[in-house]
C-alpha cells in the first residue's frame, strides 16, 4: 500500500468526494456524541478523520491514541456547516476512512509536543525528538531551509566553489580554547577541530581558487553563554583580488538577497560606522539603533566647571531619554544600575517647564546646567544620565543605560537595522595574558596608514577588519588578510611568538606565501544567529536541531561521557584522579 498520497495542508475542497491516502501522527483524540474525530499531523498541518459507530474503522479509530503513528485511506467530504476550522489549511473538509492503519503505537509521552513551550528545556532536550514535533520549531528548520537554498543560489550565481576544509588540522591560535582529537596511531600528538576554516581558506586563495564559500561546521570551547554552543555553523566566504569596499557590497546584496527569498522582506543598504565612532556613539562594537539617538559627548563642557567630579574625568557622556520624567524610586534604581555596571555613580537633569532639575545642583549652578542642556539638544520632559570616568568605561556605561532605558520604557524600534563596523582595533592588551593579542586573528590585514605604529604603539594601530551587526547582535566578522610573508612574520613576532614558534605552528602558511599569494580577503557569517534572529526564535537552541545546554552537555545522548580505559589505553592517555577498571 502506499503510505501516503497528499499531505495535510492540500487536503481542500478540490478533493470533495475523492478517495485519498494521508499519513502522520495522532495530535488528538475527541469523542462527541459517539462520533471519533482524531486530528492527524503531519509536518503540513492537521486533518480531521471522523467515524461514526457504523463505520468498519471506527473501532480501529477509536482505538488510536496521541503520537500513534496511523496511515488513513478515506473520502474527503464538506464539514457541516459552523463546524470549520479557519486555522488550518484543511479546516473546511474532513476525511471518512475506509482504511486505518496503525503503523506504530506510542507510550504516553512526558509531554505533548503541542504543550511543549511550557515544559521545563531540560526535559525538552532530553527528549529532543518529541519537541522536535512541535510545529513552531519546525518552521525555524523550514525558515532555515530557505535560507540556505539562497545562499547557495547566489555563491552559484556569483562564481564561488563550495569546498570542503578538513575537519581535523593542527592547533592554531585563533582566540578561542580548541577541541583537541587525540591521535591513535601517532601517540602523544593531537588533532584540533577547526575553529574556523581561516588558514585552509587562505591556502585555496594561494591555490588560485579565487572565489570559495563553504556551510563549514566549526568548534570553539569557550565558556557558553545564550547566543554561544560549542558547535556552530558559518556561512564561510573568502575572495583574492578585492579590496573592502567590493567585499561588504556583495555581503550586503547575499544577506539582501536572503531576506527577500526567505522573508519577501526588502532591506535597505546598511549604514557604516568605524568601531572608534561606534564605541563613542553607541558604547559598543555592536550598537543596536533599534534604542533610540546616539549617546552625547559632553567632555569638552564638562571640563569647564569646578566640580572635580566631572572636570578631571577624561570623558563624560550623556543618555537622552525623551519625554521621561522619572520618579524618585526609578533614579534610585538608574543610580545603582551604574554603579553595578562600574560606574561612581550617575547624574540626572530633567528639564521641566519650571526650569531644571539636577541630582548635582550643589556643584553645578543653573547657568552650566543649561549649557549642558542646551549641547544636549533637551527639550521640556526630556532627562538626561551623565556617566563620567576614563575611557572606556563611560561609553560602556552609557551605552548600557541606552539599550536598558529603551527595554523597560519599550522604546525600541522594530524591524531590521543593520550595520557595517570597519576599521576594529588589530591588537588589544590582554590583562590576564600580560600580553597583546589579536583583536580578530593574527591573519588580519593592518591598515597601511597604522603600519609604521605596530612598533611604537601597537594598540593604536587599525586593522582591515569589519563586522556585520543586527539589531545590536554580531552576525559576522571578516578582514582583508595578510598576503605577504613580511608583514605576517612581523604580526606574529608582535603577538610575542618566538622566530622557532612562528615556524613551528605557520612555516607552512609562511612558505606558501612565497609561491604567488593574491591580495584576498573574506569573511564568516554565524548562520545559526541569522536564522534565529529572522525566526524571532530566543535562544540558537530554537534553530539547531540537537544543541547542547547552556553547560555544554546533551540531555539526549548524556555526552560528554566517560569512555572505557581500554580506549584511553589505546590512546596513550591516562585521566588524573581515575581509577583504572578491573
Amino acid at each position: 500500500m502506499s503510505f501516503r498520497t497528499h499531505w495535510a495542508d492540500n487536503v481542500q475542497e478540490s478533493l470533495i468526494t475523492q478517495t485519498i491516502t494521508i499519513a502522520g501522527w495522532v495530535q488528538r483524540r475527541r469523542d462527541h456524541g459517539g462520533l471519533v474525530f482524531v486530528d492527524v499531523r503531519d509536518r503540513t498541518g492537521l486533518v480531521q478523520v471522523v467515524a461514526d459507530p457504523r463505520n468498519p474503522m471506527f473501532k480501529v479509530l477509536d482505538s488510536v491514541r496521541p503520537e500513534f503513528v496511523v496511515s488513513i485511506t478515506g473520502t474527503v467530504q464538506q464539514r457541516p456547516e459552523g463546524m470549520g476550522n479557519r486555522d488550518i489549511a484543511s479546516g473546511s473538509v474532513e476525511i471518512v476512512p475506509n482504511l486505518v492503519k496503525v503503523l506504530s503505537e506510542s507510550k504516553t509521552p512526558p509531554f505533548m509536543p503541542q504543550e511543549a513551550e511550557s515544559v521545563d528545556e531540560l526535559m525538552r532536550l532530553k527528549y529532543r525528538y518529541l519537541d522536535l514535533r512541535r510545529t513552531s520549531l519546525f518552521h525555524n528548520f523550514e525558515l532555515r531551509d530557505r535560507v540556505l537554498f539562497s545562499l547557495r543560489s547566489f555563491f552559484h550565481e556569483q562564481g564561488f566553489l563550495d569546498v570542503e576544509t578538513p575537519a581535523l588540522a593542527r592547533s592554531t591560535p585563533e582566540g578561542a580554547r580548541d577541541f583537541l582529537v587525540p591521535s591513535r596511531v601517532q601517540p602523544g600528538q593531537f588533532y584540533a577541530l577547526p575553529q574556523s576554516p581561516q588558514i585552509f581558506k587562505q591556502l585555496l586563495m594561494v591555490a588560485g581558487f579565487e572565489r570559495y564559500y563553504q556551510i563549514a561546521k566549526v568548534f570553539r570551547d569557550e565558556d557558553l553563554r545564550a547566543d554561544r554552543q560549542p558547535e556552530f555553523t558559518q556561512i564561510d566566504v573568502e575572495m583574492s583580488f578585492v579590496d573592502r569596499e567590493e567585499i561588504l557590497r556583495l555581503m550586503e546584496a547575499m544577506m539582501k538577497q536572503i531576506f527577500w527569498d526567505a522573508l519577501d522582506v526588502r532591506l535597505p543598504d546598511f549604514p557604516r560606522m568605524t568601531y572608534k565612532d561606534a564605541m563613542h556613539q553607541y558604547g559598543s562594537d555592536k550598537p543596536d539603533l533599534r534604542a533610540g539617538e546616539a549617546l552625547v559627548d559632553l567632555s569638552d563642557l564638562a571640563h569647564q566647571t569646578e566640580w572635580n567630579v566631572l572636570r578631571q574625568a577624561t570623558y563624560t557622556v550623556g543618555v537622552r531619554c525623551r519625554q521621561y520624567a522619572p520618579s524618585r524610586k526609578q533614579l534610585d534604581e538608574w543610580t545603582q544600575f551604574a554603579k553595578d555596571l562600574g560606574s561612581r555613580g550617575l547624574v540626572w537633569m530633567t528639564k521641566a517647564e519650571d526650569g531644571i532639575r539636577c541630582s548635582a545642583t550643589k556643584w553645578l549652578d543653573s547657568e552650566f546646567q543649561e549649557k549642558i542642556s542646551a549641547t544636549a539638544n533637551l527639550e521640556i520632559g526630556d532627562t538626561l544620565f551623565l556617566v563620567s570616568g576614563d575611557d572606556p568605561r563611560p561609553f560602556e556605561v552609557a551605552g548600557q543605560i541606552r539599550l536598558e532605558f529603551a527595554r523597560r520604557e519599550n522604546r525600541m524600534e522594530s524591524g531590521w537595522r543593520f550595520l557595517w563596523v570597519t576599521e576594529f582595533p588589530l591588537f588589544e592588551w590582554s590583562e590576564e595574558e600580560q600580553r597583546l593579542t589579536s583583536a580578530h586573528h593574527p591573519f588580519t590585514m593592518p591598515m597601511e596608514e597604522d603600519r609604521s605604529l605596530i612598533a611604537v604603539d601597537p594598540t593604536a594601530v587599525r586593522s582591515e577588519a569589519y563586522d556585520v551587526v543586527l539589531n545590536g547582535i554580531e552576525l559576522a566578522s571578516g578582514s582583508l588578510r595578510i598576503y605577504q610573508s613580511e608583514v605576517q612574520q612581523n604580526i606574529f613576532s608582535a603577538l610575542g611568538l618566538s622566530d622557532t614558534e612562528i615556524q613551528e605552528k605557520f612555516g607552512f602558511l609562511l612558505q606558501a606565501f612565497q609561491y604567488g599569494a593574491p591580495p584576498h580577503g573574506g569573511i564568516a557569517f554565524g548562520l545559526d544567529r541569522i536564522v534565529m534572529l529572522m525566526a524571532g526564535a530566543k535562544s540558537l537552541r530554537e534553530v539547531i536541531a540537537f544543541p547542547k545546554t547552556a553547560r555544554g552537555t546533551d540531555p539526549l545522548m548524556e555526552a560528554p561521557s566517560t569512555v572505557a580505559d581500554s580506549q584511553l589505553a589505546e590512546l596513550g592517555i591516562q585521566v588524573q584522579g581515575r581509577h583504572p577498571e578491573k
